[in-house]
């Protein structure tokens, strides 16, 4: 259940990173905002790989938002004149990631990040799994430097998960408290 401000125009994008459990959840968590999806090409290889039911989960998307070609470069979300609130990269690729920390805007994913960087609006990247190259930690030092949320999707265990789901949960809700969106998706600390 989520609690707070439902009014938020939210951008989600799926990369080719293992993780896309964790974006298609927030997806999910997020349904009661406006959002526009971008799932890439290599997100959709990856899905294949990782879900059971990747048709299923793939043909549902548009149930909970408008979702977009990754180059489609003259989409309305890819101007700064769109009031986008916030874009959540989940999972982010580390060629995503280096595309958006040089500024090489080569499709919709990095344009609209880009945008989100020039107008100082909420961007948050749950970088893929470990291990990470000293180059991907000055990519993500770099973008943590000019306000860019990193949310590396490392699960805590003090909340006692019984669960693969719990986890999930976990990362989702850390993404949603980064938002700004109440959530109670997870135990917390006190």
């Amino acid at each position: 259940m989520l609690l707070g401000r439902i009014d938020m125009k939210v951008i989600v994008a799926i990369t080719g990173a293992s993780g896309v459990i964790y974006g298609l959840e927030l997806i999910k968590k997020l349904k009661e905002h406006e959002l526009f999806i971008i799932v890439t090409k290599n997100a959709k290889k990856v899905m294949k790989h990782e879900l059971e039911d990747y048709d299923k989960e793939i043909f549902k998307l548009k149930d909970f938002g408008k979702v977009l070609d990754p180059d489609d470069m003259e989409a309305p979300i890819a101007s700064g004149s769109f009031k986008a609130d916030a874009m959540v990269i989940c999972p982010c690729s580390m060629k995503t990631l280096s595309a958006i920390a040089t500024g090489f805007a080569d499709n919709l994913v990095s344009r609209c990040a880009d945008v989100m960087i020039k107008e100082k609006r909420k961007l948050i990247l749950v970088p893929r799994e470990t291990p990470l190259s000293p180059i991907h930690i000055e990519n993500m030092l770099k973008l943590s430097k000019i306000g860019v949320s990193v949310l590396p999707p490392c699960p805590a265990f003090y909340h006692k998960p019984k669960a693969i789901g719990d986890m999930i949960n976990f990362v989702v809700g850390k993404i949603l408290d980064s938002l700004g969106i109440n959530n109670n998706l997870y135990k917390r600390w006190c």
